[in-house]
């Protein structure tokens, strides 16, 4: 059921902070951060969570407190509202409506806003406490007023001339002639801070917009977020933003001393129209580059071996089905680094074979079922069948499956342009672009920027966000497989927005996983936080776990792979990749005993026993100490002549591995010091010894 007002426009966004709003008639927390908001029978809830940040070994965990803290906005006359409809949206604001009769009240917030603007009809507006707050400025005859409940501070602005009723009470009513309101959460209770909401608490933000610009020469990426606002009173048309790391780290301009806490680490508050960011593109690469690290022989046998039965089963989900054609295009871009031209074209034809028969619709001249995408209407969306993990009736996770599609399809077009050109299969590519990041609001078909959080700055796997923390994105790693297919895509086939898109999407996403899933800067996680990963970020908290697997190598590998030429980023901060293995090694050791003692069986000798994702870990470990990287390899090839096996993860293969390992041991980690003037770039550093690939 779609829970939007009929007169809303455009498609409807899904994989957004808000999407439980147009999802379901229920209600379900949502966290326009700093604030924290929830449907309620009489009205919106509006808390702050940022004061009760609590973090153990599972996570970080900053959602709603139970009961009716802090206060329900509502109406007078009013007892309960029908369930609240979708009014309006924009880049990262959404309007809600409560209607009752002739008693409407429409609210709008957003991520970054520490307001809640509102106007109302039919009543006036009305703010419900579960205890009297202490009012700290104004009195019933003052339009704005300042409070605190429960230690957390607010100011409620009414028109200029309203009156308030019920001071002193649990219920205070604004009484005026106009219709607007707004209620904002202050960082501390200082008549200056007050002042300084009340310049901006009249000024509605009803349009939110991204811009963002890409500088071939330099790698910056500029990215700038506007507020349009109407003034209900007065002249000023700014407003106030609570900046995340991710933004303030790279602003342009210094925010202003106060701010918020949140899940996310500290928010820092910027006054205007807007503010702009200026981040650098790292670079992406097909795959590594051809050093002789392996001897040729040795790779030509893996890449056969590899080669052997490749995409010959019947399509698998969009998921499953993916991994292999992601799996194809390494081993083909490794063939090709390598000189095996042959061997690159075989691989390369079984890719295309196979994308082709994904993206045709009928076979033998027969409607398709299987290994086939369908456009669904309603909600504007393309669905590939077999589907899985909800991508059908839950619209989850489509960066993730059709990433690997369009990676894959990278790869082709490489050598092949004309054949992901328009005239040929340039368009279906185009539909998958559109699904999973439309960079246009005027498209009829699609939303804009569907799976990706503009002002949280990275992507959301659920449709739906019908959870209790709102919504949720585990493996970042596969959200960046997605834009850099579309960086590899736009530069292979000359179409310069889709490469500028992906890379805007790439480095954005970047800056939000180096802080919010790996806390590389050290200032985003709670310093009594334990572990050295988020592995999956939710609205109101931070997970410490997966939805499948409570094994470490998956908990920590999940946000690895693939690993492609496009995962050098995640070496970028050698220190912290140490420290991240390291965290690893004690993890696993303890999850290895118990299970060992569940089996009666003795306890491993060290943490380096890995039973899931060995090839992974080893991939990983070559950022921070390639030759253990090597070490680990070659021993488990030597027990494997004793009859051993070591586990390795369904989309990569011995090929990749083996190539990696041996590549970053003879290059070294990646060098975020040096840019280069193509979008396709990697440099290596060993023992002060530089290495350039583009």
């Amino acid at each position: 059921r779609m829970t939007a007002n009929a007169a809303a426009r455009g498609k409807m966004p899904t994989n957004d902070w808000w999407s439980a709003l147009a999802w379901s008639d229920k209600p379900f927390m949502m966290f326009p951060h700093p604030l924290a908001v929830v449907p309620h029978a009489a009205g919106l809830r509006i808390t702050y969570p940022g004061s009760k940040i609590t973090a153990n070994e599972a996570g970080v965990f900053g959602s709603i407190p139970g009961g009716l803290e802090d206060m329900v906005l509502s109406q007078a006359g009013v007892q309960s509202f029908p369930a609240p409809l979708v009014d309006d949206w924009n880049d990262w604001f959404v309007t809600l409506l409560l209607a009752d009769g002739e008693r409407k009240l429409r609210l709008s917030f957003g991520h970054g806003s520490p307001y809640v603007f509102g106007t109302c009809e039919g009543g006036a507006p009305q703010l419900r406490f579960a205890a009297p707050p202490k009012i700290w400025s104004g009195d019933d005859k003052s339009a704005g007023l300042g409070l605190t409940f429960g230690g957390r501070h607010y100011a409620l602005f009414a028109p200029s001339g309203a009156t308030w009723q019920g001071l002193g009470s649990a219920t205070l009513t604004a009484q005026s002639a106009k219709n607007y309101f707004s209620v904002a959460l202050l960082p501390d209770d200082k008549p200056e801070t007050l002042a300084l909401f009340a310049k901006y608490a009249h000024a509605h933000v009803t349009d939110t917009r991204v811009a963002w610009s890409y500088d071939a020469k330099t790698q910056a990426v500029t990215t700038t977020y506007s507020a349009t606002t109407t003034p209900r009173e007065g002249t000023e048309k700014g407003t106030l933003f609570a900046l995340y790391p991710h933004q303030w780290r790279y602003a342009t301009a210094p925010p202003l001393a106060q701010g918020y806490n949140s899940v996310r680490g500290p928010m820092k508050l910027a006054a205007g129209a807007g503010f702009t960011t200026r981040m650098i593109f790292p670079g992406v690469l097909p795959w590594l580059p051809e050093t002789g690290a392996v001897p040729r022989e040795t790779l030509t046998a893996l890449l056969n071996k590899d080669s052997e039965n490749l995409l010959s089963s019947a399509p698998a989900d969009t998921y499953w089905e993916g991994k292999q054609l992601g799996r194809a295009a390494t081993l083909a871009a490794i063939a090709d680094v390598s000189g095996q031209s042959e061997n690159a074209a075989a691989i390369r034809a079984k890719l295309r074979g196979r994308l082709e028969s994904w993206f045709s619709a009928q076979s033998d001249g027969k409607a398709k079922t299987r290994g086939v995408f369908a456009y669904e209407p309603r909600w504007g969306t393309l669905i590939g069948y077999p589907a899985s993990y909800g991508s059908d009736g839950e619209l989850n996770d489509h960066h993730f499956h059709y990433g690997y599609f369009l990676k894959a399809a990278a790869e082709i077009a490489r050598h092949d342009p004309a054949w992901a050109s328009d005239q040929k299969f340039g368009a279906m590519l185009r539909l998958l672009v559109r699904d999973v990041a439309n960079p246009r609001r005027d498209d009829a078909e699609f939303p804009f920027l569907r799976c990706f959080d503009i002002y949280a700055g990275h992507s959301w796997a659920s449709g739906h966000a019908r959870f209790g923390d709102g919504n949720n994105n585990e493996s970042s790693s596969e959200a960046m497989n997605a834009w850099a297919g579309f960086v590899l895509l736009g530069q292979a086939i000359g179409d310069k927005e889709l490469r500028d898109l992906g890379i805007w999407l790439y480095t954005t996403e970047l800056s939000a996983i180096e802080d919010y899933w790996f806390g590389v800067h050290g200032d985003t996680f709670p310093a009594v936080y334990p572990a050295s990963v988020m592995t999956m970020v939710w609205g109101g908290k931070g997970a410490n776990a997966t939805w499948f697997s409570a094994d470490p190598e998956m908990v920590h590998g999940i946000n690895w792979l693939p690993v492609t030429g496009a995962s050098l980023y995640l070496g970028r901060f050698p220190e912290y990749t140490r420290k991240n293995y390291e965290a690893l090694v004690q993890e696993n050791l303890a999850y290895e005993t118990k299970q060992a003692a569940k089996k009666n069986l003795p306890a491993p000798p060290d943490g380096k026993q890995w039973s899931a994702w060995a090839d992974l870990i080893w991939m990983y470990r070559g950022f921070s100490d390639s030759g253990d990287a090597v070490a680990q390899y070659e021993a488990a090839l030597a027990a494997e002549k004793a009859g051993g096996k070591f586990p390795m993860e369904a989309g990569n293969s011995r090929t990749a591995l083996a190539h990696w390992i041996y590549t970053l041991s003879k290059l070294g980690a990646p060098d975020r010091s040096v840019t280069a003037d193509t979008p396709l770039y990697a440099v290596f550093s060993k023992n002060g010894k530089k290495s350039y690939a583009a």
